[in-house]
This record gives C-alpha cells, structure tokens and sequence, in this order.
C-alpha cells in the first residue's frame, strides 16, 4: 500500500473487505479525492470518492453523507453519472466515507471549453446550447427529487468519448450545508464563487432556480469564454453576482444572437421568481434558441469582456486570493471536430482561476437582489469551498483546482456590525405560536416603500403532512417536509392536518411576498417523530425591506 499527500490519498489499498481496489489517483479537491478502482465482485471499473479524513471524524456528517448517496443513487439518467454503492471503511487508521459511482472515460467540461477558446476563441453557440440542454435534462430529474445540485460548474460536468454529457457530485454540497456538522455554520456558504446563485451567496436557502442561474453562468462562460463576474477574492465575486449586473453575451461575441442575450439574462435574474420556473423550461428554450439561428463561429471583440467585479467592495474587506494555488491541468490533446466553424481572428487570452482572463467594461450601477439593495457586502463569512472538485476520470491525469476556502470572514466596519446588531433586536421579539392554525403573520410595521404582497399560489400540499416520506433510518420516522418558499396560509393548513406545532418568526425580506416561509428548524429531511415532532420553528417574511 502506497500513501501520497496529507489527506490520505491511497493507491493499493482495499474497500468493502477486499471488493473494491484502489487504483490510480484521477483527482483531488478540497473535499475528497478519486481513485480509480477494480471492483472484483462485477468485475468492472470504477470511480471511487472518498471523503478526506476530516469530515470522516463526525458522526453526524457520515450519517447525512450516507443518506445523501442513498438518494443520489436513485437518480437513473443518461446525463447523470451513476452511484453504485457507498460505505465506510478503515484508511490509515481513520473512518473514511466512500461512495463508488461509474467510471466515465472522458473530461470535464472546463478542458472541452479550453480547447475551443484556443481555437475559436469560445464555443460555438449550438454545441453550448445542446450542452446546456443536457445538463438541464440531468436537473431536471434530480429537481423531480428534491435534490438541488448546488453546485454546477464546468468542472462537474464530464463529456464522454461519445461527447455524451455526464452530471457529477450531486448531493454532497447539500450534505454540508445539511447543518449537521460543525464545519458548516450559521453565514457560510458552501460552493464555487464564480457560480453562485445571489440566495447561496446571501447564505439563504435555495431551491432549484438556484441551479438554474448556476447554468446560465456556466452558459455565459461557454459562449463567451469568460466569466461573468470574477475578482481578487470569493467574498468580492459573491457581492457582484448579488449587486451587479453582466454584460450582454453578444457584447463580447459578435455571432451570438438576440435570443441567447435573452436566454443568458433570464437566467441570471437576480430575484429566483424572474428566472426560467424549471429546468426542463430552460432546456425547452435552449433547444429551440439553438433551432433558430444558422451555426458560425464565435466572433470575439478584442478588449471587451467583464472587469474585476465586486468594485463596490473596498479591497481592505476581503483577503486576497492566493494565486500561487495550482491551477487545473491543461486540457487533453484530442481536438474537436469543427464541422463548420471557422478560425477566429482574435487569439485566445490568458487564463486566470483556470478560464480565461476577463477584459475590461464599466460596471453599471449596482442592481438589488431583493432586499439587498444597499452598498454593504454581507456581514458574514463565506466558505467558498467547491462541494467536491472534478473526481473526474480525466484521461490527461492530473489536479482538479484547488477550492479557495475562507470561513468567518470578520468584517471590520462600524456600520455593519451595528446593522446586523439593529436587525438582530428588531426581530428578536416577533414570534408567533400555533398547534395548527391560525392567520398569517402581519408585518413587524406598516407596508414600507418596496412592500412585496403575498403569493398563495405557492402552496404546500396536505398530504406532504399527513402522508410524508419514511425516514431512510428508521420505519418509525419520517422525513420532514421543505416549508421553504410556500405561503404560510397552505403551511399552517399542512400542519393542521397532521396535528402538529410550529412557531413563527417574522423576518423583513421584501424577496419574497409577505408571508412566505424563508426557512425551517429543523431543516427539510430531517428525521422527526410523526407523532411527536416538537415545535417547529418557521421564518416567514413579512414583505418589507429590510431595516
């Protein structure tokens, strides 16, 4: 048995009492890392992930790890890579979580894109399209499940010798930010910086549109070859996907058509109601965009492309990224067919967090999310820690790039500690208690300018109460139902047929309309007794701005 690196990363070593072999080394990240391994049982290859020995100490993660492959292993699709199994295991003294999923001899997306933009200075917009729709066919089923992907990126989409498209690594971000850990806490954020959605950047909860701008971000990428907000530090590149606005797709390649402007904006709405409802209505507008317009190539306007974002930040506020941290491996050397796309004038420009460098642009003025409007960063530490970089079975070998993590970020200005402080005791006092009924809760105040109304079209269904999901653990529980996002009126009604307790918070959060829950104790899936669950603990927002 051979071991290499400080997180455990082992070549000969055995699983599962000798039924998995781990073989070659295909990846690492901040998280885990993946081998290439023999399964003597089926005699096949996989890829096996294994947890890094500091998740694997706590109890509580392993069990919400376990039950998060457990779901994961359930989605059945083209686009999805599949999970096998998962377990436990003794590496190096230590109890490491594994799971072992396909082995997909190809490359991630982000070398795929590489190769274009070296040759034709970013994707050609059909293949982008028909990519984007493949990873939306993939999200749409996990979405179908109640799995939110959490963190689509090019580095977790794997295209197969066959160019077929592969989604990776759902469910283990949701398995941090479950709360049952100590490594996730109250104002972090687990993902990649760059594709965030503003609601992760905010340290709210998301739902599946929050996948949904993560692909439109990903699409502006691939159709442009930059990114569309990046700067010197995760906290910097959050404030800008939560206060500014991108540029036009077109503004930087000439060949786009309206239609993708069209489709990259909605995506990339700020407030979660103005993007595509679903993931399958996205993919319908990818597919009949890419209908639409003749394929050319990608013209490039030298010079032009997003500069550093987060201007509105002060650069004392937020450390600055390590750029000495390896970058990802350069892409494989097998070139994609043209068919008939021409060579661009304008060469490739250098990379930089492994894409390409962006130019410069004046950065319009900063756009609210919601609430959000105000000029202060958030007053809170953000991990922007990627839930498992590339485990990709890439056969040019090599390092995934490595997650930049930064937790608790103190901010050091007057006027936000005294704001969080000022928001803290307005809304220390606004409970409110039920056992089943009751009306809605009103606002802390009178409507205030940026009022949001209620939305009882969001609706949570009696039966998710009174017929729940049985817990993976035990027959005697159940799964506790997501509150989040629905109308408090159907919540209440939801509890009151299965008897249950709840209590309620106002918060002000113009988001959302007045009376929507923002948020839940226990969090959603958890294990409760159906007829003893507690009280459970309801933030609802009453449409007001923010104090």
């Amino acid at each position: 048995m051979s071991q290499d690196g400080a997180h455990g990363r082992y070549t000969g070593q055995s699983l599962a009492g000798g039924r998995y072999q781990l073989r070659d080394l295909l990846g690492e990240g901040g998280m885990a890392s993946v081998h290439l391994a023999y399964d003597a049982v089926l005699d096949r290859q996989v890829a096996i992930k294994t947890l890094h020995t500091e998740l694997g100490r706590e109890q509580a993660f392993r069990e919400r790890f376990r039950r998060e492959a457990q779901s994961v292993a359930k989605l059945t699709h083209t686009n999805i890579v599949s999970v096998f199994d998962t377990g436990e295991d003794d590496l190096g003294g230590l109890t490491t979580p594994y799971i072992v999923m396909e082995y997909i001899e190809g490359r991630p997306l982000g070398s795929v894109l590489d190769e274009d933009v070296r040759q034709y200075g970013a994707m050609p917009a059909d293949k982008a399209l028909k990519i984007t729709a493949d990873v939306l066919a993939a999200l749409e089923i996990s979405h179908e499940m109640g799995l939110v992907h959490r963190d689509i990126k090019p580095g977790n989409v794997m295209m197969t010798k066959r160019a077929v498209v592969k989604v990776m690594d759902f469910g283990i971000a949701r398995a941090m930010q479950s709360g049952v850990t100590s490594m996730t806490q109250t104002g972090m954020v687990v993902g990649t910086p760059q594709y965030l959605s503003p609601e992760q950047a905010l340290g709210r909860g998301v739902d599946a549109r929050s996948d949904l701008y993560s692909v439109g971000i990903m699409l502006f990428q691939l159709v442009t070859g930059r990114l569309p907000f990046d700067a010197d530090s995760p906290l910097a590149i959050a404030y800008a996907h939560v206060q500014e606005e991108p540029v036009a797709p077109s503004s930087i390649n000439r060949s786009l058509p309206p239609a993708v402007d069209a489709l990259v904006a909605r995506a990339l709405k700020k407030n979660p109601n103005e993007r595509f409802p679903t993931a399958e209505a996205m993919r319908d507008e990818c597919l009949r965009v890419a209908a639409s317009f003749q394929a050319s190539a990608p013209s490039i306007v030298p010079g032009v492309g997003p500069t550093q974002s987060g201007a509105g930040v002060g650069s004392a506020v937020f450390p600055p990224v390590d750029r000495t941290a390896p970058v990802p491996p350069g892409p494989v050397q097998t070139p994609y067919q043209p068919g008939p796309y021409a060579t661009p004038q304008t060469p490739a420009p250098a990379p930089a967090y492994g894409y390409p460098q962006q130019g410069g642009y004046q950065t319009p003025p900063p756009v609210g999310y919601g609430p959000q409007a105000a000029q202060t960063p958030p007053p809170y530490g953000i991990a922007s820690q990627s839930a498992t970089q590339p485990s990709a079975p890439v056969s040019g070998g090599g390092k995934s790039n490595k997650p930049v993590i930064i937790g608790s970020v103190v901010v050091s200005l007057v006027a936000v500690v005294a704001l969080v402080v000022a928001l803290t005791m307005s809304n220390g006092g606004s409970d409110d208690k039920g056992g089943g009924g009751g009306s809605s809760p009103s606002p802390s105040s009178a409507h205030k300018a940026g009022y949001r109304g209620p939305d009882p079209t969001r609706r949570i269904d009696k039966a998710k109460c009174t017929d729940p999901t049985e817990s993976w653990n035990d027959s005697k529980k159940i799964l506790l139902p997501d509150f989040r996002y629905k109308d408090i009126n159907s919540v209440k009604a939801c509890f009151q047929a299965a008897h249950w307790e709840y209590k309620i918070k106002k918060e002000d959060d113009n988001t959302w309309g007045d009376g929507t829950v923002l948020d839940q104790f226990p969090s959603e899936n958890s294990d409760i007794d159906p007829k003893n669950p507690g009280t459970i603990e309801l933030t609802v927002s009453t449409g007001n701005p923010p104090q």
